[in-house]
C-alpha cells in the first residue's frame, strides 16, 4: 500500500513520541546555500545556535541528502555568515574525500572501519583523532513497482534469493506462499542496486547476512554483491524503480516516498511489519553504542530482530569529523553546525522527510563528543 505524505507525517509524529530525538572535490557542486530543501521540511525555531562564519565542504551518503539539505537551509537562514556545501556522492566517496583532505566532514552510512585502515587514514588526514558521530537514522525500504499489486510481504530468505537473482519471476511459488491473496503476474523481476560504494548497500547486506545467513553468504560491504542493474545514489535507484514495471530495489525510505514506490512488508519471523516511523523507531531505540576504537560512536543494530512490530532494515548515517582541526575557524564552524543538527529541534525538523530521530541516550553522547571538537 502506498503511504500518503499526510499519513507519513502523522505516523512520524506518533513515532517521535517513542523516541526523544541518522565527497566532493575542491570544486564541489554540492547542495550548499543554493540548495532547495525537499517539500514538507519544517524549520526548527527554538534552538539557540552559537553561529560561526566561513565555508564548509562536505560529501558522502545520499541516504541523508534530504535531511542535510533541510538542515543546511535552516542553519544558513539563522547564521548568515556561513556557507555549507554537501554533495551526495555516496558513503565510499565521502570517506575517500575526507581521508584525502578534500572535505571538512563526510557522511557515511557505515562508521569508519578500523580493519580496512579507514580510521588510521582519516586520523592521519585530521592530524587528530577522527570521530564517527551517528546523526541520521533512516529505514531502508524494499521498494517495488508491480502494476495492480501492493501490500506484498517478504521474508529474509525470499529477499535474499530475489536480490541474488535466484528468484526471477513475480509469480514464483516462494513469493506466492507468503502472499496467498495476491494476484501475482508472470512478470520478470528487474532488480536495481547501487553501483557506487554505498553504506545503504552495506546495511542492506548486513540485514540479509544476519537474517538469511544460509542464502546470503557474502560478507557485507559497501560494494554490491548481488544481482541487478546498478544506479548511482538512492535518487537514481528510486527513479529507476518508479519507471520500470516489475522492478524492485533497496532504497532509503525518503527516496521511496519521493518516488511514490510501493513498499514491501518484512516478516523476520514475528509476522509482517509495515515500514512506519513507529516500526522503525522500535528497532532504532534498541540500538547500543558499541565503540570499535577511540572517538567511535558506532551503533550496534540487531538486523535479525524478531521483536513484534519492529522493522528490521534500518541504517544510521555518521558524520565523520576531526576532533581538532588545523584551522581553528573551520573547527568552530564544524562544531557549530554539528551542534545544531544534533539538537532535538533539528532532529524533529526532518521527521516528515522520512527520518527517525536519535534516541536520547545516543543524542547525549553525540553532543558530548561534539563539545570536544576544536
Amino acid at each position: 500500500m502506498l503511504i500518503t505524505r499526510a499519513g507519513l507525517i502523522a505516523g512520524l509524529a506518533a513515532g517521535a513520541l517513542a523516541l526523544t530525538a541518522c565527497g566532493s572535490d575542491n570544486n564541489s557542486n554540492g547542495s550548499g546555500s543554493g540548495s532547495t530543501a525537499p517539500a514538507g521540511g519544517s524549520s526548527s525555531s527554538s534552538t539557540s545556535i552559537d553561529c560561526a562564519t566561513g565555508t564548509l565542504k562536505s560529501d558522502g551518503s545520499t541516504a541523508q541528502q534530504n535531511a542535510m539539505d533541510q538542515w543546511i537551509k535552516d542553519y544558513q537562514s539563522k547564521c548568515s555568515g556561513s556557507t555549507i556545501n554537501y554533495g551526495g556522492g555516496g558513503s565510499g566517496q565521502g570517506i575517500k574525500d575526507f581521508s584525502n583532505k578534500q572535505v571538512d566532514f563526510a557522511g557515511s552510512d557505515a562508521a569508519l572501519d578500523p580493519t580496512k585502515g579507514e580510521v588510521d587514514a582519516a586520523t592521519k588526514a585530521c592530524g587528530s583523532q577522527a570521530i564517527d558521530l551517528p546523526m541520521v537514522t533512516g529505514p531502508i525500504a524494499v521498494g517495488y513497482n508491480l502494476k495492480g499489486v501492493d501490500g506484498l510481504v517478504f521474508t529474509p530468505d525470499v529477499l535474499a534469493k530475489i536480490f541474488l537473482g535466484k528468484i526471477t519471476m513475480w509469480n514464483d511459488p516462494a513469493i506466492k506462499a507468503i502472499n496467498t491473496s495476491a494476484n501475482l503476474p508472470a512478470t520478470k523481476i528487474s532488480v536495481f542496486n547501487r553501483s557506487d560504494a554505498s553504506g545503504t548497500t552495506q546495511n542492506f547486506e548486513r540485514y540479509l547476512a544476519a537474517s538469511a545467513p544460509s542464502v546470503w553468504t557474502a560478507k557485507p560491504d559497501k560494494t554490491w554483491a548481488g544481482a541487478g542493474q546498478g544506479k548511482k545514489g538512492n535518487q537514481l535507484v528510486g527513479q529507476a524503480v518508479q519507471s520500470t514495471d516489475g522492478s524492485i530495489a533497496y532504497v532509503e525510505w525518503s527516496y521511496a516516498i519521493q518516488n511514490n514506490l510501493q513498499m514491501g512488508k518484512v516478516d523476520n519471523g514475528a509476522g509482517p511489519v509495515e515500514l512506519t516511523a513507529d516500526s522503525a523507531g522500535k528497532a532504532v531505540a534498541a540500538a547500543k553504542v558499541s565503540p570499535s576504537g577511540p572517538g567511535d560512536l558506532t551503533l550496534k543494530l540487531d538486523y535479525a530482530t524478531k521483536t513484534a512490530g519492529a522493522y528490521p532494515i534500518i541504517l544510521v548515517t555518521y558524520e565523520i569529523v576531526c576532533s581538532k582541526y588545523s584551522d581553528a575557524n573551520q573547527g568552530k564552524l564544524v562544531k557549530s553546525f554539528m551542534s545544531y543538527i544534533s539538537s532535538t529541534d533539528a532532529q524533529n525538523s526532518v521527521h516528515d522527510l522520512g527520518y527517525a530521530a536519535l534516541p536520547s541516550s545516543v543524542q547525549s553522547q553525540v553532543q558530548s563528543a561534539i563539545n570536544s571538537i576544536s
